[in-house]
């Protein structure tokens, strides 16, 4: 093989390598979803490649195709954009920007390179143009859900807690107020429950949806947490003071909440204020106000609107002490059963007795049940409370039953949260049985609270207590929920007169006829009657005249611990 053949040979092969490695390039840029622009300044020539035209639709080899590159952009960023592709005038630095197309639908990052040559002159430059559309909207998911609510679509708490520092560190700057206006839905748990979680989560969507439309620059709306909304206010006065916000909503509220599958939903809210700098100085502690004041808002009912101020802080801090106290109360045992005793109204005779819990601080002394018994409820202390009364009541009954013959009744409070709890039957019952007590002796107290969350389910645990033996008494009646309509489907025996109506019996006539008629009704409908609260001989006299069967209260006997009622058995006659 003579040389030249050889040379012509080599460079063959070496032809088919570089043709070989471009072929590879162009797929690899290709596959990559890369463009370029590529710019000889020798030439003064243009030339577009790897995925340029399949995205484009065109081929950039002249300034006309240039500007026509331009245009394929948002047009706002278009003098930018031409900034970064002519950077080599003002910077040697790569430059590049991130930018939608026209159509307001692709992101295209834009990256300007220079190649400069041992003279440091500009020789060439490549524009790179890639398809950021994926990792923007990855960017703008991430993005949502640290500023916005998943369910609501306004701001969560936490974006919601630093927007409302931006409005207080810029109030006091310029010596203005921000408001914190904090809305909760009114017994929203029965949205929830009577129409389901769905409908419930629907509500919410609509309603954080009305509270966007009120959002300007000077308000901010959040979905704070489950049923809890809040508005920011700066410089709350005129058409910004929280009056008119309140105003708005409840305006709103007059008309239902329509859901898409067509069912209505009516709902009230109560409202709290706490505004800086009178009430805290930072949005987290704003919201810890709210959070205090709609506590004292729940306590006076439905539809209120509480302000917050200095002396609902010390009384929250006093129910937190409290708290405390009762917890450590129920670890250690601190309660003490007390008995008051009930008599017949005609003979004087002991009828039976009522237990009631006591507690006794080591700080504070006696503390009302009225105070601490809510509290409890609230917190879930009541059922080792409750059952504690429930096993020492019967045990003591039991005792007094041994060691003397009289026929009394035992009568023991029952809490709603105790009835709702599904061994709150087999409890009771397994009680009695172990302290061997004839259940006809033993009387449950209820509230009509009880009756209003579940009627059906309220009253199937009646009779199945009933059918045992044991005797039901309506508390309270009188106050609260009371309805003939209950009363005659109510498997009960005996029906205690609220106090507040013997307190005022002997002066007020509007009193004397509602008491008057309730035992007309009570004797009626064969229930026996207590009258409690009794603390004089005018109240016992005209109850007794009355008909009213049975007397409990100060003037017959007080409260007092179980070693006092054994000397009141000892003296009773059998």
């Amino acid at each position: 093989m003579s040389n030249l053949q050889y040379q012509l040979d080599l460079l063959k092969a070496m032809n088919s390598k570089i043709s070989e490695s471009e072929h590879m390039y162009k797929l690899i840029v290709e596959q990559a979803s890369l463009s370029f622009i590529y710019y000889s300044f020798e030439k003064d020539t243009y030339f577009s490649m790897g995925s340029f035209n399949k995205v484009f639709g065109f081929q950039v080899v002249n300034n006309n195709d240039l500007d026509r590159f331009f245009s394929f952009f948002d047009s706002s960023k278009e003098s930018r954009i031409r900034e970064i592709f002519f950077s080599e005038r003002f910077s040697k630095n790569e430059e590049s920007i991130d930018v939608l197309d026209s159509y307001g639908k692709r992101w295209f990052r834009i990256v300007c390179s220079k190649i400069y040559d041992e003279n440091d002159t500009i020789t060439d430059k490549v524009i790179k143009i890639i398809d950021i559309t994926k990792d923007m909207s990855k960017n703008d998911e991430l993005l949502y859900m640290a500023y916005y609510d998943s369910l609501t679509g306004i701001y969560n708490r936490n974006y919601f807690i630093t927007l409302l520092d931006s409005f207080i560190s810029r109030a006091k700057d310029n010596g203005e107020k921000v408001a914190l206006l904090t809305i909760d839905i009114d017994n929203f748990k029965k949205v929830n429950d009577g129409l389901g979680m769905i409908i419930g989560d629907e509500f919410l969507q609509q309603f954080g949806s009305y509270l966007k439309t009120i959002a300007d620059e000077r308000v901010l709306v959040t979905h704070l947490s489950n049923d809890i909304f809040g508005i920011g206010i700066y410089n709350p006065y005129g058409d910004y003071s929280v009056d008119v916000f309140i105003e708005k909503i409840r305006k709103r509220l007059l008309e239902p909440f329509v859901m898409s599958m067509g069912m209505e939903v009516t709902v009230s809210v109560s409202f709290t204020i706490a505004e800086f700098p009178d009430a805290a100085d930072s949005a987290l502690d704003l919201i810890n106000c709210g959070d205090i004041a709609m506590y004292k808002a729940k306590t006076l009912g439905n539809n209120q609107t509480v302000y917050f101020d200095a002396k609902m802080l010390e009384d929250f801090m006093n129910n937190v002490s409290l708290e405390n106290k009762l917890s450590d109360a129920v670890i250690n045992h601190k309660f003490e059963v007390y008995f008051q005793p009930q008599f017949h109204a005609d003979t004087q005779k002991i009828r039976g007795l009522e237990a009631l819990v006591r507690w006794k601080d080591d700080d504070k002394g006696f503390i009302p049940p009225s105070v601490f018994i809510p509290i409890a409820e609230k917190n879930g202390s009541i059922i080792p409370i409750g059952n504690y009364v429930l096993d020492r009541s019967i045990r003591q009954f039991s005792e007094w039953r041994k060691k003397f013959k009289h026929d009394f009744t035992m009568s023991i409070n029952i809490s709603a949260v105790q009835y709702k709890r599904e061994d709150f039957v087999d409890n009771v019952i397994n009680t009695i049985h172990k302290y061997d007590v004839d259940p006809k002796f033993i009387e449950l107290e209820i509230t009509e609270s009880i009756l209003i969350d579940d009627f059906e389910l309220v009253t199937a645990k009646i009779e199945k207590l009933r059918e045992f033996g044991i005797k039901i008494s309506l508390d309270d009646f009188g106050t609260g929920y009371s309805s003939l309509s209950y009363l005659m489907r109510m498997p009960i025996d005996t029906l205690k007169i609220d106090k507040s109506f013997v307190d005022s019996v002997m002066v007020d006539n509007s009193t004397r006829i509602i008491l008057d008629s309730i035992l007309s009704m009570s004797h009626n409908m064969g229930f026996e009657s207590v009258a409690e609260g009794v603390e004089d001989e005018n109240q016992y006299n005209y109850l007794n005249a009355k008909g009213c069967n049975v007397i409990q209260g100060f003037y017959m006997g007080k409260p007092v611990p179980a070693d006092d009622i054994t000397k009141i058995l000892e003296e009773c006659p059998e």
